[in-house]
């Protein structure tokens, strides 16, 4: 939260993690917040009715909110309906990197599987099962750490239960399980966040980048 200022355009992306986030930014006094996202969710309705939206800082698509699909209840499904500050737009055109790159001070927020201490992502499978889609992730999470004051994150817990083996494991890895997909290459990944802090992984050498990350998890 320390990190998202007036005046920033927002994506989230799906899971839990982004979509608490949205809520805690709903909550906040943050003010002028754009959004251009991939997937429409119920924080983006919470920030707009709390007043933290207002997409006048956003040179692009001014006033509205742009995004491709909406995933949620009814009344997210109520709220867009006719919703004239709402823009929907192809893939082709959210999740454009280049485009993204020209938004000043854009913020990503994603989720993610696992990572390995590599700085390699992956958001999409557990080993070879896939259980998501590649999605469009990777185009943001380049964008955005292109955004002249924009940024990357990376956003998860530090660690999951597993219930087939029933404890407790690490989602930051020494190396990732044989047949797991990366969603985002190490060389594109910037910041990444767990409940023991954020590191920026762009830029620092592979030892630099372990050290960093075994600090968050």
């Amino acid at each position: 939260m320390e990190h998202i200022h007036d005046g920033d355009t927002l994506q989230l992306g799906i899971g839990g993690m982004p979509i608490a986030v949205g809520f805690m930014i709903a909550d906040s006094d943050l003010k002028d917040i754009g959004i251009h996202t991939e997937m429409y969710v119920y924080s983006f309705m919470a920030m707009t009715k709390a007043g933290v939206f207002t997409g006048m800082k956003n040179p692009i698509n001014r006033g509205k909110q742009v995004f491709t699909f909406a995933l949620g209840s009814q009344d997210l499904y109520d709220w867009i309906d006719n919703n004239q500050v709402l823009m929907t737009a192809p893939a082709e055109y959210c999740n454009n990197g280049y485009l993204v790159s020209t938004i000043p001070n854009f913020i990503s927020i994603n989720n993610a599987v696992n990572i390995d201490l590599f700085g390699q992502i992956n958001a999409e499978t557990a080993g070879p099962r896939q259980i998501s889609g590649t999605g469009g992730q990777i185009d943001f999470v380049h964008g955005a750490s292109l955004s002249p004051g924009g940024m990357s994150i990376i956003a998860m817990s530090s660690t999951h239960y597993n219930k087939k083996l029933g404890k407790e494991e690490s989602r930051i890895l020494p190396t990732l399980p044989q047949g797991t997909a990366i969603t985002d290459p190490r060389s594109k990944v910037q910041y990444v966040a767990t409940e023991y802090g954020m590191v920026n992984l762009m830029g620092k050498s592979l030892w630099q980048r372990a050290e960093a990350l075994i600090s968050i998890a």
